[in-house]
Parts: C-alpha cells; structure tokens; sequence
C-alpha cells in the first residue's frame, strides 16, 4: 500500500509539472510609469525620495522654495491694506455744512418770529384805519414790513435747502469716490487666492501610490516648470506583455480571463487570475528575447495582461500564461 501511494505522489508530481511548463505565452512584468515634475520654479529645499521607495497617494516628499510667492503675497495683502487709506469719509465737511444749516435755521426762525410781529402790527394798523385813528401811509409801511420780511424768509429757506443739498452731495460725490476704491479689494483679493494656489504647486508630492523607479534631481538644485524630479509607478495593478502567435490570436479576446504564472524556486509556481485588456491590431516580428509557443513562428501579436498585485509581482519578472 506505502508503495501504491509513493507511485501516484511522484506520478502527480511528474504530471503537475509537466502541466506546469505547458504554458501558451510568456513576457515580463510591467507597471505604469509617471513623471512626476516640477510645478514650480525654485531651488529645491527638501526631497525625501529614494529609489525603490514605496509611496503613498498624496505623500508630500519635497518643497520647492516659496520665497518669490510668499514676497509677491505680502505685497499684494499691502496693497488691500491701503486700500482704507486711500478712501475719504465725508465727515468733515458735512460737519462744516451742518453749522451752517443750523445758522441758517435759526436765523430764519428769527425771521419768522419778526414775520408775525409785522403781522400783527399790520393788523392792528388796518383796524386803526378803519378807525380812521391812523394815516394810510402807517398801514402801507407796515404791509412793506411785511413783505420785506417774508422775502428774507425765502431768500434764507433757499440757502437752507442748497446747504441740505450741498450735504447730499458731499455724502454721494464720497460715496462714490470710495466705491471706486474699494472696487480695487476684489480683484486683489482674488490675485491672493491665485498666489495660495501657486503656493500649493511648490509641495512636491507623489500623484499615487507606487514605488519610485528613478530619481533625477536632488536637494539644493533648481527646478523649472516640467522639469523631471523623479519618475514612479504604481504597482498595485501590474501588466504582464506577451506575444501570441497568429494561430493562438482566434483563441483570445479582450476582456478575456486567464491564468498567470510566476516561479517561486524549487519547481513551484504561483498562480495569479489575469484579464486581457489590450491586443495589438498589428503583427510584428518576434522579438529576440520573448518565446512563444511557436518557437518557429516569425509574426506575433503583443498582448497586455492586468493582473492584480499581492506584493509578489515585481516589474521585469518573468510571467507565464494559459489561456484555457
């Protein structure tokens, strides 16, 4: 029996093996590749990245020095704060009108009260006359009083209400003085808000989560707009490209599920499900380091395979596939 069960472990063993090697393509590992550069102009001031290094989404690895900006800012906040300097209360001179409004006031109120003096003299001078206890010419002067008097009245109503007049007019012309002042805030305000904007481009940070493949710049060197700082990828959707030959091409399609393989040592593979997302539409020749199951075969067709990352899956290793 020991024997019996000897035989069928190494025949498994000798069968999965086999099995294993019967693959339908084989290529290598790939991720996709970002540069990430400088959005700012400036020298760099810090820069925590090494090769190799794994990085999270929005990891903040370097700043770009702000001085230029943070100068340029400071000058603009100034700018908002004279702004109230520049603008003109018109206090003073309504101030100055409103004295003489209440002179003018009190002198027509000194006016009025010599009005309805005159007034009833007049009166009483008309019933004298009526009376014949008093001459014609004593009622005509009182009535010249009277007329006199309430010509002043009006001469003086008039100078109040050009005094009103001139205060609206000072509050307006100020007013109006100001609103074209002030209208500058806005504007300014809003240049601020672009500076805090191109603030944010002097933070250097990794635009995913990924390993760093290469390092280009340092601390301490200058960086220009676009310029290259370092370039990552990411690596937890991996791409396993292959070539397939014409005669494997009917059996495959996009969106298509299938198995990748990697060695682990010791004849052991680990398995991983894999999608097809991409068939090149053209043929080209076999390139000198990929083997197809064809090793005869001229005319291939690449093919890129997602297959999702459990930390094993490294860029340049080696894969393996079955289609069915």
């Amino acid at each position: 029996m020991k024997k019996y069960f000897l035989f069928a472990a190494v025949l498994a063993l000798f069968s999965c093996k086999n099995s294993d090697q019967d693959y339908d393509a084989s290529g290598t590992f790939e991720a996709d590749e970002i540069m990430v550069t400088a959005k700012a102009n400036g020298t760099i001031l810090r820069l925590d990245v090494e090769e190799g290094q794994e990085l999270a989404i929005h990891e903040k690895v370097g700043e770009i020095d702000p001085k230029n900006l943070e100068l340029q800012k400071e000058q603009v906040i100034a700018s908002i704060e004279a702004l109230d300097q520049k603008t003109n209360s018109p206090v003073p001179q309504i101030q100055v009108l409103q004295t003489q409004v209440s002179a003018q006031s009190a002198t027509i109120s000194v006016l009025q009260e010599q009005l309805d003096n005159a007034v009833r003299e007049r009166n009483r001078t008309a019933n004298l006359v009526a009376k014949d206890a008093a001459t014609r010419k004593q009622l005509d002067d009182a009535n010249g009083q009277v007329k006199v008097l309430q010509k002043q009245i009006s001469a003086a109503q008039s100078q109040l209400n050009i005094l009103q007049q001139q205060i609206s007019t000072a509050k307006d012309n100020v007013s109006i003085q100001n609103r074209a002042v002030l209208s500058e805030r806005k504007p300014t305000l809003k240049k601020v808000e672009q500076i805090d904007e191109l603030l944010k481009n002097n933070t250097i940070e990794s635009p995913i989560a990924g390993m760093v493949l290469t390092k280009y710049m340092n601390e301490g060197e200058f960086a220009i707009t676009g310029k290259p700082v370092f370039k990552m990828a990411g690596l937890d959707l991996m791409i396993l490209k292959t070539f397939i030959t014409g005669d494997q091409l009917p059996q495959v399609k996009t969106g298509q599920t299938v198995k990748v393989y990697i060695d682990q040592g010791d004849s052991k593979t680990k398995e991983f499900p894999g999608t097809i997302y991409w068939i090149s539409s053209k043929a080209e020749f076999t390139p000198k380091t990929i083997q197809t199951k064809n090793e005869r075969a001229n005319l291939v067709y690449a093919t890129k395979i997602h297959v999702k990352n459990d930390g094993f899956l490294k860029i340049g290793m080696y894969g393996d596939v079955k289609f069915k």
